[in-house]
């Protein structure tokens, strides 16, 4: 079964159906018809008993005269308790009982009714029904009787509407069923056809939708919500590369040109050691931009490896803060660490602190004077603020701060990568939180991360 097309299962299980359905219907019209067949035979039956009885009682025992007491396929009998033809509508039935001897002691006490395969009064099958009259000379018996051919032949007329009907019924009825199935799948094929012509070099194609708002309407519009989502991934991944292999193009050619210069002019051993130096920085620079770009990645497949646990929000920061001690004296500014007692966090520490320290290089870079980290805890979130006095952010920049490569140059220059930010809400983001940015009231820009705590 699960090697049939869809259409076909379906016209074989309403075919199915529909043979069990014509079954039991020409089952009950046939059983319904015998049944109506066999009981307007006993009435006439009986019917006939009490006009034959009437007429027994007025003539005095014969059945002359009786009219329509007798037919071709009809007859009577009047029987005494010992079997004696008493009267009878046809000469041929007055030489001996059509009843057996318990069968006459049956009718003398009460109705019977009897089929015989073959009567000599009718040449056939008949029925017959017998029941006591009282006269004043005793108790008899009277006997009607009637032919069933015309019952068989109606019934076998029947069973041929029946047999020959049904079958054609049937046939009609799955080939109507398969055509409606060909016709409800039909959405469905152009869908097929369509999705075997969309490809990535084709943006914008979707899948065409059927005019009724059933499943299959709704099934198309989940795959084209599903296409416009593959599509976005797509053109960010393109973006990716793009703008990748822009980023690795610059420190690449510059670390290549600075080898050929120390190669071709290097003419003692302090300018060939200030040429490797000077390439040793742009490896440091490649590397770093290597793992920015694997951060960003594993974190857009989801697989950036988080290894959670209980940190204590102060210790966090005290260490961020040895690690940047020595640099900001060296520059001549100032980081303020705001205290955090009491305050904890579900986080992988190496990856918040990774975060954290984006946040001041960011600051570090492109901000001024002195920077600040303070914490605040409302509602059960936890949200860690790294400001400075620089000129912050232009306002149309804030929407995109913290995209990957996006900078702004215009008002916060410098030969940066532009990942730092994108790092930051990627972590953030692991942790089931977010990363914002925004201006300060005064002078100098704002950058948080909010976590749950």
């Amino acid at each position: 079964m699960k090697r049939i097309s869809i259409r076909l299962r379906i016209t074989l299980a309403f075919a199915i159906v529909m043979a069990v359905l014509l079954t039991a219907l020409g089952m009950f019209i046939y059983l319904r018809f015998r049944a109506q067949l066999d009981e307007t035979i006993d009435n006439g039956l009986i019917s006939r008993a009490q006009d034959v009885g009437t007429l027994v009682g007025r003539s005095g025992g014969s059945l002359k005269g009786g009219g329509n007491l007798a037919g071709e396929d009809t007859f009577a009998q009047v029987l005494t308790p010992e079997g004696r033809v008493y009267g009878a509508t046809a000469s041929g039935l007055s030489h001996g009982s059509l009843l057996s001897g318990p069968e006459l002691a049956r009718a003398t006490q009460e109705p019977i009714r009897i089929d015989r395969p073959d009567v000599e009064a009718v040449e056939g099958p008949a029925r017959l029904f017998a029941k006591p009259l009282a006269t004043p000379r005793g108790t008899l018996v009277v006997l009607t009787g009637a032919s069933l051919d015309d019952r068989h032949d109606a019934l076998s007329n029947l069973r041929t509407v029946l047999l020959i009907g049904g079958p054609v019924a049937l046939l009609l009825a799955s080939l109507a069923g398969y055509i409606v199935a060909f016709g409800a799948l039909r959405p469905v094929e152009a869908m097929r056809r369509r999705a075997a012509e969309i490809s990535a070099a084709e943006p914008g194609e979707r899948l065409p939708l059927p005019e009724a708002r059933d499943e299959l309407r709704r099934l198309g519009e989940t795959l084209n919500e599903m296409l416009g989502r593959l599509e976005a991934a797509l053109e960010r991944e393109r973006t990716f590369v793009d703008d990748a292999s822009h980023e690795l193009r610059t420190p690449l050619a510059l670390h290549k040109t600075e080898l050929e210069l120390a190669l071709r002019y290097a003419k003692t051993p302090e300018e060939m050691r200030a040429a490797i130096a000077s390439a040793i920085v742009e490896v440091d620079r490649l590397s770093a931009l290597a793992e920015d770009l694997l951060v960003l990645a594993r974190s857009q497949q989801g697989k950036l490896a988080l290894h959670l646990r209980r940190v204590r929000v102060a210790d966090l920061l005290g260490d961020v803060r040895e690690r940047f001690a020595m640099r900001l004296v060296e520059l001549g500014r100032s980081l303020t660490v705001e205290p955090a007692d009491g305050l904890m966090v579900d986080a992988d520490p190496l990856r918040l602190e990774q975060a954290l320290t984006n946040l001041i290089e960011n600051a570090i870079e492109h901000g001024a004077g002195g920077i600040t980290v303070s914490t605040t805890e409302s509602d059960g979130e936890l949200e860690i603020h790294v400001s400075d006095h620089g000129p912050g952010f232009p306002p149309e920049f804030l929407d995109h701060a913290f995209e990957r490569f996006s900078r702004a140059d215009a008002a916060r220059g410098g030969n940066g990568t532009g990942l730092g930010l994108a790092i930051v809400e990627a972590i953030a983001r692991a942790h089931r939180g977010s990363a914002h940015a925004a201006n300060r009231n005064g002078a100098g820009a704002d950058v948080w991360v909010q976590l749950p705590s």
